[in-house]
């Protein structure tokens, strides 16, 4: 993907997450509307929870514009690790809104409430349910899409808003008919903790790329892509390591190739490694591969067969699995 592609994608995704801002200030009016006509404790948690998708919607926003910017003397990885902090922000309020959810609720649900105009209430709530989801579909397959945690963290947002907005509508429905008001604070409670379960999931993911915990799934592929397109000159790939900053991959490793290799012929085998890997993954990638030569022990899992230099038998082939090229040292027979 060459530069203009990548601005292009990145103010393609800046311009989503803006509308995600200006639709969470729309729908959090039409929430404050439906509480004031009827004064439902359950409606008043779930427009109080559009507050915090609105600060999260803006600091997607925020993310975003910093993700985009170019490396400098700063930050010669670029600034997509933002994306993981802003993410990580973005569940923590989540996890607050399930926590005000639950508080209000009981709060109903102890010293009760006279809920008016459940009608009223019950169209307008559901009809900002429908926006929520469709908004959070669409942000959420765009981030898988664009590989962007930001658009991912606001999909997930909103769709876990839209699943307590129906729990606020079908407890208000249940109510209407029944007149157990003490139901939608049940309700609210129950939904309260799945979305906290939401806001610890995309924490978990904001802290696995700050530490930069291994990938199992990306070292899984790469490790497919070298087993399907492996020369006998790449005697051995180890040391396999993926760091990922926003939108972006940086992965470093080590080929082992014939120690009697001109520096040309090396570079060039390095690099059609490379560009295979870059080739067969979806997304921009930065490497930082390093050379080794060949030891007497390497001609015992080597592959060539009309090797010159040869000093033992070959043994055995090294499968790379994604455990052995994540391994640290050379592979041995």
């Amino acid at each position: 993907m060459g530069n203009i592609s990548k601005t292009a994608v990145s103010n393609a995704n800046f311009q989503f997450q803006g509308w995600i801002a200006g639709i969470g200030i729309f729908l959090f009016l039409a929430k404050l509307l439906a509480w004031q006509l009827t004064h439902s404790d359950a409606i008043f948690s779930d427009a109080m929870e559009s507050i915090v998708n609105i600060i999260a919607a803006f600091m997607g926003l925020y993310s975003l514009y910093l993700a985009s910017k170019p490396k400098d003397d700063d930050h010669p990885y670029g600034h997509g690790k933002v994306e993981f902090v802003t993410s990580g922000i973005e569940g923590a309020m989540i996890i607050f809104a399930g926590v005000l959810i639950g508080v209000e609720a009981i709060n109903s649900l102890v010293h009760g409430n006279n809920i008016q105009k459940i009608d009223w209430g019950i169209g307008i709530v559901f009809a900002t349910a429908v926006l929520n989801y469709v908004l959070g579909y669409f942000s959420y397959h765009k981030g898988l899409k664009e590989n962007s945690l930001v658009l991912q963290a606001s999909g997930k947002h909103l769709q876990s808003d839209t699943w307590t907005t129906v729990g606020v509508v079908l407890s208000l429905i249940i109510v209407h008919f029944t007149r157990w008001q003490w139901l939608d604070a049940v309700v609210s409670i129950l939904f309260g903790w799945y979305i906290i379960f939401v806001g610890y999931k995309i924490i978990r993911k904001s802290l696995s790329g700050i530490m930069d915990e291994a990938d199992a799934s990306l070292l899984e592929k790469i490790s497919q892509i070298l087993i399907q397109y492996r020369k006998a000159t790449w005697i051995d790939v180890h040391n396999v390591k993926i760091q990922q900053y926003g939108s972006k991959l940086h992965i470093d490793g080590h080929v082992t190739l014939p120690y009697y290799y001109s520096l040309k012929d090396a570079h060039a085998q390095m690099e059609e490694l490379i560009v295979t890997i870059a080739h067969h993954l979806d997304r921009a990638v930065e490497f930082n591969f390093h050379m080794d030569d060949c030891k007497p022990f390497s001609c015992e899992i080597c592959l060539m067969e009309n090797c010159p230099k040869r000093e033992k038998t070959f043994v055995q082939k090294v499968e790379w699995s994604p455990e052995r090229i994540a391994q640290s040292d050379k592979h041995r027979a």
